[in-house]
C-alpha cells in the first residue's frame, strides 16, 4: 500500500492534481489513517516522494552497462540522470525542494558517486590530468546537466538544447586535461541517449551529402 500511495502521489504531481490527505487516498480503498501508518503524515509524503526520484536515479545508474571508455561512461551517468529527469519532470523538481528533508541523505548522495567513479577512471587511464580532482570534475559535470535539463523540464528552452550537452561537456573535460577531439567522440557517445530526434527535412539533407 506504501508504494501504491507513493505511485499515486506521483501522478498527482504530473497530472497537476492537488494532493491532500483525502484526494491522495481517494480511490484506494483505504482511510486517510494509511497516510499517517506508512508515511506519518504529508510531510512524510512529501519526504518519500523527494527521495523516490534519488531511487529511481540510482536504480537507472545502476542498469548502465560500464564502457571501456570512462570519459562516455562519465558523460553516460549524468546523461542517465537526465533521461531520469525528463521522463519524471514532477519528481525532479521535488527531489531538489530544499524545503523537504531527505529520508535518506547518503542514498541521495551516493547517485553522485557514479560520477566521481568514472571521473576517477578518467584520471587512471590518463584521459585527464593527474593533477585533476575527480569529485571536482564529477560536479562539474552534474552541474552542466542540471543546468541544461532544469530549462527544459521547466519549459524555459525546449528538446533540443539537449544537445548543447556535448559541447558544454566537452569544455568541461578537456579542461580537465583530456584531448579535444577524443573527449568529443567520448562525450558523443555517452550523451547518444539525449539525441534530440532529426527532423524529416535535417535527415534528407544529411542523407544527400
Amino acid at each position: 500500500m506504501r508504494t501504491q500511495l507513493l505511485e499515486r502521489a506521483a501522478r498527482m504531481l504530473r497530472e497537476r492534481e492537488p494532493i491532500t490527505l483525502r484526494s491522495l487516498v481517494e480511490g484506494t480503498g483505504v482511510s486517510t489513517m494509511a497516510v499517517y501508518t506508512y508515511f506519518g503524515g504529508m510531510d512524510g509524503v512529501w519526504r518519500a516522494l523527494r527521495q523516490e526520484g534519488f531511487t529511481r536515479l540510482a536504480a537507472r545508474l545502476e542498469a548502465l552497462v560500464v564502457p571501456a571508455d570512462p570519459v562516455e561512461d562519465l558523460v553516460a551517468g549524468v546523461a542517465a540522470y537526465a533521461v531520469n529527469a525528463l521522463e519524471h519532470p514532477d519528481l525532479y523538481r521535488v527531489m531538489f525542494d530544499a524545503t523537504v528533508e531527505l529520508e535518506d541523505v547518503a542514498a541521495a548522495e551516493a547517485t553522485l558517486g557514479y560520477l566521481v567513479r568514472a571521473a576517477r577512471r578518467c584520471r587512471e587511464q590518463g584521459r585527464i590530468s593527474e593533477d585533476a580532482d575527480p569529485d571536482r570534475l564529477a560536479t562539474e559535470i552534474w552541474t552542466v546537466c542540471h543546468g541544461i535539463v532544469s530549462l527544459v523540464v521547466s519549459r524555459v528552452a525546449s528538446r533540443r538544447t539537449l544537445a548543447s550537452g556535448v559541447p558544454l561537456l566537452t569544455a568541461v573535460i578537456v579542461a580537465a586535461g583530456d584531448d579535444p577531439a577524443a573527449c568529443r567522440r567520448s562525450v558523443e557517445a555517452g550523451w547518444s541517449a539525449l539525441r534530440p530526434p532529426q527532423s524529416s527535412t535535417a535527415t534528407a539533407s544529411t542523407s544527400t551529402r
